[in-house]
């Protein structure tokens, strides 16, 4: 228990510290209205679904506009204007372009050489839908809400698995699926890569935090990623 407060207060002081946009500065004061009913650990929980969220956004802008033949299966907006489409227009995230899959579906078919439609918006509705389900489908938490810190924490290893097939997964020719990090004698781009790190960071904080309240063990995957098999969540 006293890990628990120590990790909660040492995350709620980052989070009180942070530089959020002022949008973002209501959701942290406890007398607003959106925040009758939370606990101080529910707000840890809202904050890490959010900026993982946000973070999965930059991800896409930054994958369309290196991956620029896969914003042209979609439309013929910018990168910015899908994926504010993408994340806050009215889908509930099933579309026509990527057979309206989800989860590991989407995440799978990203890696399908036969699969012609855009794998930056596969790729990133598979990621978010996994992460939702992983949340027991929510994005907002109260006290009485109950979460899985297992599927969290396999939610994590997912995100690490994708990570490694975007960088090592080739197609007959030898290419890579989408077009991510590059490291070359002139440059070396791991601005993905740290994003992605930015996730699994806050995923499995809150993962272990969770087991820690909820005494419920989290059993800690032994996952080979030269199989490529996503972990259920």
């Amino acid at each position: 228990m006293k890990i628990l407060i120590l990790l909660l207060t040492l995350f709620l002081y980052s989070c009180s510290t942070s530089s959020l946009p002022k949008k973002h500065s209501t959701q942290y004061d406890k007398g607003s209205i959106n925040q009758f009913g939370k606990t101080d650990f529910d707000r840890m929980a809202d904050y890490e679904i959010r900026e993982n969220i946000e973070s999965l956004k930059i991800l896409m802008i930054k994958f369309y506009k290196k991956n620029p033949n896969q914003l042209k299966k979609s439309t013929s907006d910018n990168a910015e204007k899908m994926a504010n489409w993408v994340f806050n227009g009215d889908h509930n995230w099933k579309f026509k372009k990527i057979n309206n899959s989800q989860g590991i579906d989407a995440l799978n078919q990203v890696f399908d050489e036969n699969f012609k439609g855009d794998r930056v918006l596969s790729l990133v509705t598979g990621l978010y839908t996994m992460l939702i389900k992983a949340h027991g489908n929510k994005k907002e938490f109260y006290m009485f809400d109950s979460l899985e810190p297992q599927k969290i924490y396999n939610a994590s290893r997912n995100f690490e698995i994708i990570v490694w097939k975007l960088s090592s997964k080739k197609n007959s020719k030898g290419q890579p699926y989408l077009l991510s990090n590059e490291i070359s004698a002139s440059e070396a781009n791991l601005s993905f890569e740290r994003e992605f790190g930015k996730i699994i960071g806050r995923t499995d904080y809150f993962a272990f935090t969770l087991s820690e309240k909820t005494e419920r063990a989290v059993t800690r995957a032994i996952q080979s990623f030269t199989t490529g098999i996503f972990l259920p969540f």
